[in-house]
């Protein structure tokens, strides 16, 4: 059996090697958050340039989409309403209010894949069972605005379609939508500054969180750090300072 001073011994070195690792994780995690605000910093850089560039065909978008994202280029093409069903992307807020994304896939070229168009935030009734009754554009258009490209959860990827039109949506898995569908999509939304004989908002948020937000976030994993540390320091030598006075 183990000498008690050993156990004892054997407990405090557990006690400081647990310390050890709890402060290397929390100072980690502050410094992923740094990374991630210098990565939304440059993301949003490149948005902010893409803005001020030149408007895109959409054949130029679709081949620059097989090589880099595209979100935030401008875009401008004529469409064609050959369906003139909608899909309703749920949980969304907007304004402090929860509702839906519509969104209509829409003909550019009878040899080209179809374009997703955004329509705008819809806000939900408390009755979920009541889906909203939106105008999709019925005629030739031609629609200019900018391009997205939601990233997937991969907690929760899945476009989880529920019967009847429109039709709700949990995620913008566009390669679910097109085989639902029966038509190649393109792998982008573009969300036109006006929609035909719709009012509906335009909710414009590529970036989720900015990069101040990684900054702020960061400074708290630093701090639960430094508090962890001081407060297991005061303890580590209030501990020896009551050995040492027996």
């Amino acid at each position: 059996m183990a000498h008690p001073r050993v156990r004892l011994n054997l407990a405090w070195l557990f006690i400081v090697l647990s310390t050890v690792m709890v402060f290397s994780i929390l100072v980690k995690l502050g410094f992923w958050q740094l990374e991630r605000a210098q990565y939304k910093a440059n993301l949003q850089q490149t948005l902010n340039l893409r803005q001020s560039a030149a408007t895109f065909s959409f054949s130029q978008i679709v081949e620059l989409s097989k090589q880099e994202a595209v979100t935030g280029f401008k875009l401008a093409t004529a469409v064609t309403p050959v369906s003139q069903d909608v899909f309703l992307l749920d949980n969304q807020v907007y304004q402090g209010r929860v509702g839906y994304l519509a969104l209509q896939a829409l003909q550019v070229d009878e040899s080209k894949p179809w374009l997703l168009v955004e329509l705008g935030f819809v806000p939900a009734s408390l009755d979920r069972r009541q889906l909203p009754k939106i105008t999709p554009i019925q005629n030739p258009s031609r629609l200019a605005g900018r391009v997205y490209q939601k990233q997937l959860n991969p907690m929760s990827f899945d476009l989880m379609a529920e019967p009847g039109w429109p039709k709700r949506v949990q995620n913008l898995n566009i390669a679910q939508l097109s085989a639902l569908l029966k038509r190649p999509l393109a792998n982008f939304v573009l969300q036109p500054n006006s929609v035909p004989n719709s009012d509906y908002p335009h909710p414009w948020q590529p970036i989720p969180l900015s990069s101040q937000k990684h900054q702020g976030y960061a400074v708290q994993w630093f701090s639960m750090a430094a508090v962890f540390s001081l407060i297991m320091g005061y303890l580590f030598f209030k501990k020896i300072k009551q050995r040492d006075n027996k």
